[in-house]
Order: structure tokens, then C-alpha cells, then sequence
């Protein structure tokens, strides 16, 4: 909690807003994954995935919460997702998080099926703490749309803690070796400025580019 309290004044004016939100929508640059995914038989968003929820990990700003009025610094969180049910409505994906890759993508495959076969919504926030509650990053993944844009849902914006993150459809292949798709980030302004948003953007594409590289 030391680097919060270096912080904390800017957290105590955006917490005194009836919505301290902010939304960021951005063109996120990676190394293009796919032909390595497709070489070692990996599907890419779960590949995707794990890179992503590794970077938030390893930033401070996205892991502070608000519990019992106090902000507190999550240690870990689960990996969790929306998903498209055989009714083609919402559901969502959980699993614990690891450090391996492959056996992270075992358990994102494994969770979406489970969310997939289920007509009933699950793995909602029912029946957790309030402390395990505040465990979780949101994700969702829209393939269809080229997303410019988005606003989620909020109960009540003035205690929103838990970050947000969202992306649409890749870019075509790139002759760099690049890979694009819009994203867009939502989060606590108390916890996240702009320049977060830049941390978590550059840690994305050097992770993936080291497992590349691997």
C-alpha cells in the first residue's frame, strides 16, 4: 500500500465524485500472435487472455479496491469472462488464475464450455464475500464489432473499484508482424490515470512478445 499513499489525496478528491470513473478507448498494438497460436495448437483468445490478466497483475492501480470504506490492495483475482450460452445470451466464465500458460488456457476452455452449456446465469458475485467480491477484473470480448467505443453497466458509480477492460475484432494481418484491435478500459480515476492505461497497453504487447520469443 506504500505506492497508494503516494496517491492517496488524488483518490480522496475523485472518491468525493458522484461518478470518479474513467473510460479510455484506445488502438492497442501486439506482436500478431495468431501464426503462433495456430503452431502450437492454442486458441488465441484464451492465449490472449492470459496476457492480459498477467499485465493487470503486475500493475499496482488495478489491483486497489474500496472494502469496508478502506482501500485496500488485492494480492490475486479470479480469471473471468462473458460468453455467449447455447440460448446466445450472457453468461460467465471463472477459474482460478496460474502462471502457466497452458494450463491457464486448460481452465479458460474448460470454464467457457461449462458457461456455454448453462442456461442459467452462474459465476455471478452471489454467494461470495464481500471481500471475495472485490477479487475480479471484468472482461468481455466482442469478435464481431470493430469496437470504437463502450460504456458497461454500473450499480452505483460513486463505489465502482473493479476495473473493466474490453476489445472487439482483430485487425487484418499486418506486414510488420503487428496485430491492432481497439480496447477500452474503465476504471476508478482515484486508482488509474490515463498514463495506467499506457503502462498496461505496453506490458500486454512486451508480454506477448516475450512468449514469442520463448
Amino acid at each position: 500500500m506504500q505506492n497508494f499513499e503516494k496517491r492517496r489525496d488524488r483518490y480522496n478528491a475523485f472518491a468525493s465524485f458522484e461518478n470518479p470513473l474513467v473510460n479510455l478507448s484506445f488502438e492497442l498494438e501486439v506482436p500478431d500472435f495468431r501464426p503462433y497460436c495456430k503452431q502450437h495448437g492454442l486458441p488465441s483468445f484464451h492465449f490472449f487472455l492470459y496476457h492480459v490478466l498477467h499485465a493487470v497483475k503486475g500493475i499496482d492501480n488495478y489491483l486497489y479496491r474500496i472494502y469496508k470504506g478502506e482501500v485496500i490492495k488485492i494480492e490475486d483475482f479470479w480469471a473471468s469472462y462473458t460468453v455467449l450460452n447455447q440460448d446466445e445470451n450472457l453468461n460467465f466464465a471463472r477459474f482460478v488464475m496460474t502462471d502457466d500458460l497452458n494450463e491457464f488456457i486448460a481452465r479458460s476452455v474448460a470454464s467457457a464450455k461449462e458457461a456455454e452449456a448453462s442456461t442459467k446465469l452462474i459465476n455471478t458475485a452471489e454467494g461470495l464475500s464481500e471481500y471475495e467480491q472485490r477479487r475480479n477484473i471484468y472482461i468481455t470480448c466482442m469478435p464481431w464489432l470493430k469496437l470504437s467505443a463502450i460504456e458497461h453497466p454500473i450499480y452505483e458509480h460513486k463505489s465502482y473499484d473493479i476495473p473493466s477492460l474490453a476489445w472487439g475484432r482483430y485487425s487484418a494481418p499486418r506486414a510488420d508482424g503487428r496485430l491492432s484491435m481497439t480496447m477500452a478500459v474503465q476504471a476508478h480515476h482515484g486508482f488509474i490515470d490515463g498514463y495506467h492505461v499506457h503502462l498496461l497497453a505496453e506490458a500486454i504487447s512486451e508480454r506477448i512478445a516475450q512468449t514469442l520469443a520463448s
